[in-house]
C-alpha cells in the first residue's frame, strides 16, 4: 500500500470510532434486571457465596441443585454480571486449561480426562441453559483458530498431526487457505483449525442475568451492592462483614477472581490484565455476504498477541484482544476501562482483516480487567480447616470453566474425593507472581518478547524459552 493510501486508510479506521460509546455492548441490553436490595441486617446461612459473576452464580445454583434444602446466600459488591462476566467476548469453551496446547504441556498424563470433563461441562451448561429457560443466544457453532502468517499455517498443520497421533483430534479439522476462506472470507487467513464441538457462542450478560434469575427461583438469597469486607472464623463457621451487616455461614465459597481475595495468601497468585473490544453496527445483508461466515463460528488468530472475533445474534462483529495491559502494582481502576489508543489499533487490525467492510462503524468500545495466573488456567484451594474454598485465575476462558470451578469448590467444601478433586490441576497451584517491581518488569519483558516473536516468524527468545522451562507466562 502506498504511503498516501495507508494514511487515508488510517484516517478511515479512526473515523469508524467517532460514534462508539465507551460502554460494553452486552450490558446495554434492555432486559437487564433490577438489582436486588443490599444486605442491611445480620444473617446466617449454610453456604455463603462471595461474588456475583459466573463463578459465584454457578456455585450458588449448583449448590441448590445438589441440595435444595441448603440455605444459600450470594453477596455481590455491585450488580450481578457487571464486570468480566458481563462484558467478555461471549466464547463459552469446553477447555478447562486455557486451550489444549497449554493443557497438554502442563498435564500430559491427565489431558484426556481434562478434555472429557471439559466437554461434559459444556454439555451441562447447554442443558442448564435449556432447563432454566435462559435466553442467552446460545449457539454451539465451534471455533476456528486461524493462521495469518505462513509460519502459523505450518504450525497449525503440525499441531493437528500431533493431536491425531495422540488421539486428541476428534472433532477438530484442519483447513487450508482455500477451506478457511470458504468459511470466512479474509485475505489474511492462511489456514485454520476448526474445533466443531468444543466452543459455543452466547450473550454473556444474558447468561449472568439468567443464572441470577434461576438462583432466585431456587431460593438463593442474593444481596447486591453489598461488598464483602472481611472474612473471619466465628465459632464452628465463618463470618463476613459488609458495610451494613454481618453474615455468618457454615461454609464460604470465594468467586471474586480479579478483585482482591478475602484470603490474603491467594492474592499473589493472580495479576489483573486489561482487555479491550469493539462492536460494529449490524452488518447489512450485502456486507455479511461479502465475508461469508454462514456457520457463525467464533474466530481467534494464532499470534501471541491475538484477536478474538465473532458474530452477535443481530450480526454485529465483536472484535477484541491483542493488547493485554498490566498496570504497575496490579492496580484496578475505573479509568483503565477506556483506552482510545487501543481502540484505534484494534480498528486498524479489523479493516486489515476485512477490507471489504470499509465504511462499517463501531457503536461500542470497552475494556475491563480479568485475572491471569502464571499457568493461564484456574487454580483452587481451601482455608480455615476446609470451611472456605476458592477458585481463581481463569485468564479469559472463564465463561465455561467457571461452572467446573464451582463444582470443584463445592466438592472441596463437602470434603469429598471426586474425579475433579483428584486432578493434579486441582491439587497443585501455579507459581505466584513476584512482588513489585519484579512482577511489572517481568511482565513487560514478556510482552515485549511475545511481540518480537510475532514479528520474527514465531521465534522465541532466551527470555521466553526460560519462562517456558519454568512453566511461567503472561497471557490474556
Amino acid at each position: 500500500m502506498a504511503p498516501s493510501a495507508m494514511s487515508r486508510g488510517k484516517d478511515n479506521w479512526i473515523a469508524s470510532l467517532s460514534e462508539a460509546q465507551p460502554v460494553a455492548y452486552w450490558l446495554e441490553d434492555p432486559g437487564k434486571p433490577d438489582a436486588e436490595p443490599a444486605l442491611t441486617t445480620a444473617e446466617t446461612c449454610d453456604l455463603l457465596v462471595v461474588g456475583g459473576g459466573y463463578s459465584g452464580l454457578w456455585t450458588a445454583l449448583n449448590a441448590k441443585e445438589r441440595d435444595p434444602q441448603r440455605d444459600v446466600v450470594l453477596l455481590e459488591g455491585r450488580e450481578v454480571g457487571w464486570a468480566a462476566s458481563g462484558r467478555n467476548g461471549g466464547f463459552c469453551a469446553a477447555s478447562l486449561t486455557h486451550g489444549l496446547p497449554n493443557g497438554l504441556s502442563r498435564w500430559p498424563d491427565e489431558i484426556g480426562r481434562l478434555q472429557e470433563l471439559g466437554l461434559r461441562n459444556l454439555d451441562e451448561i447447554e442443558a442448564a441453559v435449556a432447563r432454566h429457560g435462559i435466553d442467552c443466544e446460545f449457539e454451539r457453532t465451534g471455533e476456528i483458530d486461524v493462521a495469518t502468517e505462513t509460519y502459523q499455517a505450518w504450525e497449525l498443520r503440525d499441531w493437528h498431526r500431533e493431536l491425531e497421533e495422540k488421539g486428541l483430534a476428534e472433532g477438530i479439522e484442519f483447513l487450508d487457505a482455500d477451506a478457511v476462506r470458504e468459511q470466512v472470507a479474509s485475505p489474511t487467513f492462511e489456514a485454520g483449525l476448526w474445533d466443531r464441538r468444543g466452543v459455543a457462542m452466547l450473550h454473556p450478560a444474558k447468561l449472568a442475568w439468567g443464572l441470577k434469575k434461576a438462583c432466585l427461583k431456587l431460593g438463593v438469597r442474593i444481596y447486591e451492592h453489598t461488598p464483602a469486607l472481611t472474612l473471619k472464623q466465628y465459632g464452628a463457621g465463618m463470618a463476613v462483614r459488609t458495610p451494613y451487616g454481618t453474615i455468618r455461614a457454615r461454609r464460604v465459597a470465594l468467586g471474586t477472581n480479579i478483585f482482591p481475595s478475602l484470603l490474603r495468601r491467594v492474592r499473589s497468585f493472580t495479576v489483573p490484565v486489561y482487555d479491550y473490544a469493539l462492536m460494529t453496527e449490524p452488518l447489512s445483508t450485502d456486507q455479511l455476504a461479502s465475508i461469508g461466515w454462514k456457520n457463525r463460528q467464533g474466530l481467534g488468530d494464532s499470534a501471541n498477541q491475538f484477536h478474538y472475533f465473532r458474530l452477535s445474534a443481530d450480526n454485529r462483529i465483536l472484535w477484541g484482544g491483542y493488547d493485554a495491559i498490566h498496570h504497575y502494582g496490579g492496580r484496578v481502576r475505573l479509568e483503565y476501562d477506556d483506552r482510545p489508543e487501543t481502540y484505534a489499533k484494534l480498528a486498524g487490525h479489523f479493516f486489515t482483516c476485512f477490507p471489504q467492510l470499509e465504511g462499517v462503524r463501531f457503536t461500542h468500545a470497552w475494556g475491563g480487567a480479568i485475572d491471569t495466573c502464571s499457568r493461564f488456567s484456574a487454580f483452587f484451594g481451601t482455608a480455615h480447616q476446609g470451611k472456605v474454598a476458592y477458585a481463581a485465575g481463569y485468564t479469559g476462558l472463564g465463561v465455561g470453566a467457571t461452572r467446573f470451578g464451582a463444582d470443584v469448590m463445592l466438592d472441596l467444601l463437602a470434603g469429598e474425593r471426586t474425579e475433579r478433586t483428584e486432578l493434579e490441576m486441582v491439587r497443585k497451584k501455579p507459581l505466584p507472581f513476584p512482588p513489585e517491581p519484579f512482577a511489572w518488569t517481568g511482565i513487560a519483558l514478556t510482552k515485549w518478547s511475545l511481540a518480537r516473536a510475532d514479528a520474527h516468524g514465531g521465534r522465541r527468545n532466551l527470555w521466553l524459552r526460560a519462562m517456558d522451562r519454568l512453566g511461567l507466562g503472561f497471557d490474556s
